[in-house]
């Protein structure tokens, strides 16, 4: 028997009718979907594994997966085959690349910073509907903006991390944290080398706080140094959050 391939396929999917990416004993989720559409194109069992796990309602501009297959994929005619998978997946789940890496290149282990963005908007549009939070009250925007800074000064995120995540550390190395201002509306960057769960959420929900007046931006500090998660701010919902961006040291 030949050794099998190993290959990344480069994602994006809109998760609003998914429980989340990874596989659930009674939901639907992306890597079920997906697991199904390249089982019958490549005629073998496929089992994917993820860059990481989002959670119900969350979407990715760019997500990366590992597969591992029997035969050497001819790249050259990638578009053909990233076109008749397409055909076999939902219009909210699409393939966009396919690269072939190393047998030990690992989609989840290998990633050297994730990116995130989360989108508010402050007037209603039926257009943003599930793809943003549609929030009504005046936000103080330089105070998040400051709140987002003070961020970067910290490495230890048990506090914006759900409870009984079973981590092997809280520890994520902060590079970008900001507010970009947008009409009617606004997105919060985050990148980090690494994400606990729910963590971006409970992060944007404590900045909103600082945006209503309820606490300060100064507040982050005693907030991150307390590890408690019921300190922080109150997770958004999931619907204005996407994964933007995973960056991996051998594809450009």
């Amino acid at each position: 028997m030949s050794e099998k391939q190993r290959y990344f396929f480069e994602i994006a999917y809109n998760g609003t009718l998914y429980h989340g990416w990874q596989i659930q004993p009674n939901a639907v989720a992306v890597q079920e979907v997906l697991n199904k559409a390249l089982s019958t194109f490549f005629r073998q069992d496929v089992e994917t594994l993820g860059c990481g796990r989002t959670d119900a309602g969350v979407h990715a501009t760019q997500f990366f997966l590992h597969v591992d297959l029997e035969e050497k994929l001819d790249l050259n005619s990638s578009e053909k085959i990233i076109r008749s998978i397409n055909s076999l997946l939902p219009q909210d789940i699409a393939l966009i690349n396919i690269h072939l890496v190393s047998a030990n290149a690992h989609a989840r282990f290998d990633a050297s910073s994730r990116s995130y963005q989360y989108h508010i908007h402050f007037k209603k549009n039926p257009f943003n509907t599930n793809l943003s939070w549609f929030f009504t009250p005046d936000l103080n925007i330089e105070a998040m903006q400051k709140g987002a800074e003070i961020i970067k000064q910290y490495d230890d995120f048990g506090a914006f991390c759900k409870s009984n995540a079973d981590n092997f550390t809280n520890i994520c190395s902060i590079k970008h944290s900001y507010i970009e201002e947008v009409p009617n509306g606004l997105i919060y960057h985050v990148s980090a080398n690494r994400f606990l769960r729910n963590m971006v959420r409970a992060i944007v929900g404590t900045l909103i706080a600082i945006g209503k007046g309820k606490i300060k931006a100064e507040d982050i500090h005693q907030i991150i140094k307390s590890q408690n998660r019921s300190e922080a701010g109150a997770s958004v919902p999931a619907c204005g959050l996407f994964l933007t961006a995973v960056k991996y040291p051998y594809i450009k």
